[in-house]
């Protein structure tokens, strides 16, 4: 294994107790045809759920924002989910044997142990290592996009005896960030693969013509005939592609598949390549739903919690200065709100432990600018006031909001806020 596979045996054993009482549920259904929406039981989402959280410990050790985190989670569960329903309709017609006849359950479950074995035990390390291969590369270029502007990318093989002699011709490959050959032949370029990238000084390596580094990237990917690995799990936000061994070439063009880089994994009216009897399409758009559901009241209660935290800090007021003197800045309900759902996205230095110290970070921060609105806004904040401040040894800006509010009594009252807080890139 490329990989410790930390509690390989334990989970095995996980997986094919609960594979026993997804077994007992599909036992139960009645008549010829297979329903996708079993998928909706208990019984299989807890599977799917312990199966999905064994790809999830292969980047726990990871470094990696937050929002990157909870989108390769995602990805796990809906290709868990879609292994699963592979699982399911592939032991669907073990149920009856040759004279048309419903089996005793103990001979179901003995006819259909080879699944588990195939699936759960001789799929699932590989699995397990693609899925950690392309969290180490998703974190990785997080890390290139921060700096692109500085840097080249190069292609790196592990340079020893188990490198595949196509993926040997990508070595020292060297190109920019923003070259597309990085959208289709950014590791891991099949399973198994220990290729990797690193920044290297525009200066030292010359860069390779883009025609030539597609052509070996073609050349390097040849036998993924299907064209499966031709992802970058740093862009895409997953660790594994849309069009994998449990899906179908068209889900790479499907929005329901995609999700458009949404945590909640779409939504019902997003356009859905959908073949009307494909129950493939049918587990996708059920496994989004409840994906969608369960990210929904985790954030939630996520929020909650963390804003409930942030509390204290509507009493605090620091003077700050700025061009034309100084002005006293706070925390609002409303700002917190915004720093809590909107700041994440905007730093990756920031943490969610950060949140209820943000009066310190504010208390030492200082003036870099500030500027007026080009348009009105409907929560009559009006202008803005950037400063600087270190946090984990980098730099962020804190942006100030002016919030200006006329009373019909004709008085005016003025606020100023902590509103959101982005990463500078230097």
């Amino acid at each position: 294994m490329q990989a410790t596979f930390s509690r390989e045996d334990e989970i095995r054993k996980e997986l094919s107790r609960l594979f026993e009482s997804m077994m007992q549920i599909l036992y139960k259904v009645e008549g010829s045809q297979f329903r996708v929406e079993i998928l909706e039981k208990t019984q299989v989402q807890e599977f799917i759920d312990t199966h999905a959280k064994a790809l999830d410990s292969s980047f726990q050790q990871v470094e990696m924002s937050d929002i990157m985190r909870q989108r390769l989670q995602q990805s796990n569960y809906i290709f868990s989910g879609m292994k699963t329903f592979h699982e399911l309709n592939e032991a669907f017609p073990s149920l009856i044997d040759e004279n048309g006849n419903r089996k005793p359950f103990e001979q179901f479950l003995n006819d259909v142990q080879k699944i588990d074995r195939t699936y759960n035990r001789n799929y699932l390390r590989a699995e397990y290592n693609f899925c950690q291969a392309s969290a180490n590369m998703a974190s990785k270029w997080e890390g290139f996009m921060q700096d692109s502007d500085r840097y080249n990318l190069q292609y790196r093989t592990q340079r020893d005896k188990k490198v595949r002699p196509e993926h040997a011709a990508l070595d020292r490959v060297t190109l920019p960030a923003t070259d597309s050959f990085w959208k289709e032949f950014y590791p891991p370029n099949g399973w198994n693969c220990r290729c990797t990238v690193v920044q290297v000084r525009k200066s030292k390596y010359p860069e390779t013509p883009h025609d030539e580094a597609m052509a070996l990237g073609e050349e390097a990917t040849g036998k993924d005939t299907k064209r499966i690995f031709r992802f970058n799990p740093g862009i895409e936000q997953k660790s594994f592609p849309d069009y994998n061994p449990y899906t179908i070439k068209r889900c790479k063009d499907c929005d329901i598949a995609n999700a458009k880089g949404s945590v909640g994994g779409g939504n019902a009216s997003s356009k859905l390549v959908f073949i009307p009897d494909n129950e493939l399409c049918a587990a996708c758009q059920i496994l989004h739903k409840c994906v969608a559901d369960r990210t929904k009241s985790a954030t939630a209660i996520e929020r909650t919690h963390y804003l409930h935290e942030m509390e204290p800090l509507l009493h605090i007021r620091h003077e700050k200065a700025t061009n034309d003197g100084t002005i006293k800045v706070g925390f609002s309900t409303y700002g917190n709100k915004h720093l809590f759902s909107d700041t994440f996205s905007r730093s990756s230095v920031l943490l969610k432990e950060d949140l209820k110290d943000l009066g310190i970070l504010l208390e030492n921060s200082t003036y870099i600018e500030d500027s007026a609105l080009t348009h009105t806004r409907a929560d009559n904040i009006e202008h803005f006031y950037y400063y600087k401040a270190e946090l984990h040894g980098r730099n962020v800006r804190l942006n100030v909001a002016k919030e200006v509010k006329h009373r019909r009594d004709g008085h005016i009252v003025i606020k100023y806020y902590l509103y959101s807080i982005n990463d500078i890139n230097e």
